[in-house]
Parts: C-alpha cells; structure tokens; sequence
C-alpha cells in the first residue's frame, strides 16, 4: 500500500470550505424565512404556517448537524496532514479515513435536509392552491 502524501488529504479542503459556505448561506436563508413565518403566524395562526415552521425547525437541526460534522472533517483531515507532517502514516491514514466518514454524514444530513425543502415548498403550494377557496366563500 503506497503512502499518503500531503496532496491527498489536502484535496479535501477546498470541498469542505465550499460545502461549509453551502451549509451557512442556507442556514442563513432559513433564519430569516423562520423570522418572517414566525411573524406571519403571530397575526393569522394559520396551520399550514404552523407546518412550515416545524419543517424549519427539523431543516435548521440538519443543517447544524450538517455544519457540525463538516467541520469534524476539516479538523481532521488537518490533524491527517499533521500526523504525515511527524511522519506517522498510521495515524494519518486514520484521520483521514474517519475524515471522509464525517463528510460523507454531513452529505446525507444534506441530502435529507434537501428532501424536507422539497415538502416545506408543497406544504407552500398548498397554503396558495387554499387561498382562491377561502376568497370565494
């Protein structure tokens, strides 16, 4: 089995630091739809702002789990390229490992936080197929 070399593990931080302005741009999306839905239902306690909300809640929780683990991945694929640094292969190839690991839990805590955004726009979509009915009554 060949070495590990510096290029390896350090191809990964580029991928992290993009993923991490991924994850942050869209928490920061999500904090201020929770802002405005939260307003929202203070005036019209409507059940489908009710549903919205909880979607959020559930979104926001996967995307810190999200945040969480990638910057899991990013200290140890650092502590990956320390460990090559003192010329201990073992622990290098174990930190980068288990760095890959917690990126790949960060990318399907993305996924499922992706296929909730998908039902938070149909619970959407409801609220304005219901509106034309409520005008008319």
């Amino acid at each position: 089995m060949e070495d590990l070399t510096y290029s390896t593990p350090g191809l990964l931080f580029p991928a992290i630091s993009l993923l991490m302005l991924a994850y942050t741009n869209r928490f920061l999306t999500l904090a201020g739809l929770v802002r405005h839905l939260a307003m929202e239902y203070r005036h019209d306690h409507n059940c489908n702002l009710k549903l919205q909300i909880d979607n959020l809640r559930l979104r926001i929780t996967l995307l810190r789990h999200c945040q969480t683990l990638g910057v899991l991945s990013l200290l140890l694929v650092t502590g990956s390229l320390t460990a090559l640094f003192f010329e201990s292969q073992l622990l290098a190839r174990v930190s980068f490992a288990v760095a890959l690991l917690a990126m790949l839990g960060s990318l399907a805590f993305s996924l499922s936080e992706i296929r909730l955004s998908g039902t938070a726009l149909n619970i959407e979509l409801d609220r304005v197929e219901a509106a034309p009915k409520e005008e008319q009554a």
